[in-house]
């Protein structure tokens, strides 16, 4: 067999280089590179390794494997998710960093990634394989285990984590690492752990591992029993309802999911990554479910006697946390490519298939020998009716000079072009976007609401980007992306601004200042703690309390400006929900290539968002000396004794 002599860490360049994915939606076929680049931060542990190796390469051929420079090594993860969203998982980035807290800043990217379902491949340096330096600098010793070291953190956040501790190692590691990556049912973070020793040691490299490799998404199909069943089930129900979720669009199943509720008048609601799974506007949308979620679809599966989830893994906020569906005689069908989510609510019809193709037997089952009776119908429109109503009142410009969270999302999702793209993560903006957002496009909303990282939202806008602009690049849509983001989240991380800069890539950023953490501090309100610790102020040192002293004097737009980004100013002011809007439209009409533009706008975080007449289980102290707490105790209970047992 044919070798040739290198480094591991040159070895595992050139190999994920190599690495295809190849997919098949209908009638079209996709080939794509599984790594188009590599993100990395270069400390003692990879700089003579991993960074070596892209030097090496980079002067050879710089198309081989690009590298991006990143400032956080967490970023970075959230860069390579980002990416992997919108091209559907079939492409992410490698991270490589160094010891120490170069890797543990891995981890919660690496959980991220992971619950989020999103492929991402981490590649950690680690202690001397050797032990010749021992302890090495920013080596964790543990006396009850000596070969333990912090990259073992990483296994209960990974869905693959392996240890190349002798050369050999690295052709298993990676073949099953990957095997891991690609497929849609057990996809998430993949953590392979290189000693910094090992990197730099070289050995025969067979070429069969260097040649190209495709890996071709599996997509299962459903089994014939389950369709069956699952169709008699349907042609039963009098109230059935759809909720979907992000799986729908992974498999790329919306012309088929449009198809079913056309033949059958089910109505859709769907979770936080399942928005876009229809237009806003379609008879059968009643928008977001749960607790974030519109009066329409939560009236609608108060009464559903038949829940068929696609795509969806059933988190709390999208069940109200079990007490979204009060019909004691609900029953579930479930469609996921993943075994663990196909079998929740201890559903005797779970079908584990691609969403897709379990639609086209679904259509081909039923054909046209189901519809929902007149009066679901009937109800279902003015639902939806009342819904719009209740919106376009909360998107209008009420409350100047400073406005409502509400009115700033209306003038952003009237400023946008259907294909653009709207990035958010935590907050209490996830939840106002979830219900208020009036989505047009497949690729339009992308919210990162499984981990609900602070943080999230510039370099997850940053990875979103890049893809748009790969997309573009290759003759698709042109897309505009658009980060909303408060003050919390942006002071957890908004140096992947200076990415942005580095690179001079548009990324457009609306920087809400509420003074504080609005989404957590409405939650505490409604638990009876008064708001605790959840604003931006001065300390009071006599009852040391940050609740009552003076607004901080910070200039989040100042420090943006600081960091090299265009910032543009929507003073407080009768016209600031018209200027926000003209702003954002001139932030479009700026070139590609011109860099991020920033625009700051204050709100008024005691104005809240439309109901969503659901409940989210937090839980509240049963016993307190604060008559606040006592009242909400009493509202608490009254929702658990609505919520449904876990039975799976």
């Amino acid at each position: 067999m044919a070798t040739r002599r290198m480094t591991v860490a040159q070895a595992v360049v050139e190999y994920l280089a190599r690495q295809y994915t190849v997919d098949r939606i209908g009638h079209d076929d996709f080939r794509e590179r599984l790594i188009p680049g590599m993100f990395g931060i270069f400390g003692h542990g990879n700089v003579a390794g991993v960074g070596q190796a892209l030097k090496q390469y980079q002067a050879a051929d710089p198309r081989l494997m690009p590298y991006y420079q990143g400032r956080n090594e967490q970023a970075q993860v959230h860069q390579a998710v980002g990416y992997a969203r919108h091209t559907r998982r079939r492409q992410t980035f490698a991270v490589s960093t160094s010891i120490g807290p170069g890797a543990t800043n891995l981890l919660t990217g690496a959980a991220l990634a992971t619950t989020n379902r999103l492929p991402v491949l981490l590649l950690p340096s680690d202690t001397f394989a050797t032990r010749a330096a021992d302890p090495v600098l920013q080596q964790l010793e543990q006396p009850y285990a000596y070969d333990l070291t912090v990259n073992d953190a990483f296994r209960p956040v990974s869905k693959f984590f392996d240890r190349v501790s002798r050369p050999e190692q690295l052709f298993s590691a990676f073949h099953h690492g990957l095997r891991v990556l690609t497929d849609p049912a057990e996809t998430g973070a993949v953590t392979i752990s290189l000693p910094q020793d090992v990197q730099a040691e070289a050995l025969d490299v067979p070429e069969e591992f260097l040649a190209e490799r495709e890996w071709r998404i599996r997509r299962p199909d459903a089994d014939h029993e389950d369709i069956r069943r699952a169709a008699e089930a349907i042609r039963s129900a009098k109230r059935p309802l759809i909720i979907a979720g992000g799986g729908v669009l992974y498999a790329y199943a919306t012309d088929e999911l449009a198809r079913f509720v056309e033949l059958t008048g089910i109505p859709v609601g769907n979770t936080q990554a399942g928005v876009g799974v229809l237009p806003w506007d379609s008879k059968y949308s009643l928008g977001a479910i749960g607790s974030t979620g519109t009066t329409a679809a939560n009236a609608i599966a108060a009464q559903a006697d038949l829940i068929i989830g696609i795509g969806t893994r059933y988190e709390d906020f999208t069940t109200a946390s079990r007490t979204a569906f009060q019909n004691p005689d609900v029953k579930f069908i479930n469609i996921n490519v993943a075994p663990i989510d196909a079998y929740k609510h201890g559903t005797s019809l779970p079908i584990v298939a691609d969403a897709r193709k379990a639609l086209l037997k679904l259509n081909q089952a039923l054909g046209r020998s189901y519809r929902i009776g007149a009066d679901l119908e009937q109800q279902i429109a003015a639902e939806k009716a009342r819904w719009n109503a209740t919106v376009d009142e909360a998107f209008d410009t009420r409350f100047a000079p400073l406005p409502a969270q509400n009115e700033i999302i209306g003038a952003t999702n009237r400023a946008m072009d259907p294909q653009d793209v709207v990035i958010c993560a935590a907050g209490s903006l996830p939840g106002d976007l979830h219900k208020m957002w009036r989505i047009r496009d497949p690729f339009g909303y992308h919210v990162e609401y499984a981990f609900s990282c602070m943080g999230y939202e510039i370099p997850g806008g940053l990875g979103v980007k890049r893809a748009a602009a790969a997309e573009a690049a290759a003759g698709g849509e042109q897309r505009d992306v658009v980060v909303m983001v408060g003050d919390g989240s942006y002071l957890m991380m908004h140096t992947e601004l200076v990415t942005a800069v580095a690179e001079r890539i548009k990324l457009i950023v609306i920087l809400i200042q509420n003074h504080g953490y609005a989404s957590i501090g409405s939650l505490s309100e409604s638990l009876g703690s008064q708001r605790f610790g959840t604003q931006y102020r001065t300390l009071n040192e006599e009852q040391h309390s940050f609740d009552d002293g003076e607004v901080l004097p910070i200039d989040l737009a100042l420090n943006a400006e600081s960091l090299g980004v265009k910032v543009v100013r929507i003073e407080p002011g009768e016209k600031v929900i018209a200027e926000l809007e003209q702003a954002v439209r001139d932030a479009k009409a700026a070139p590609e290539g011109s860099g991020p533009i920033l625009i700051h706008v204050e709100s008024n975080p005691l104005l809240d968002a439309p109901s969503s007449e659901s409940w989210w289980d937090v839980p509240v102290s049963q016993i307190s000396d604060l008559q606040s707490t006592q009242q909400a105790f009493e509202t608490y209970t009254g929702h658990k004794n609505r919520q449904r047992k876990l039975l799976g």
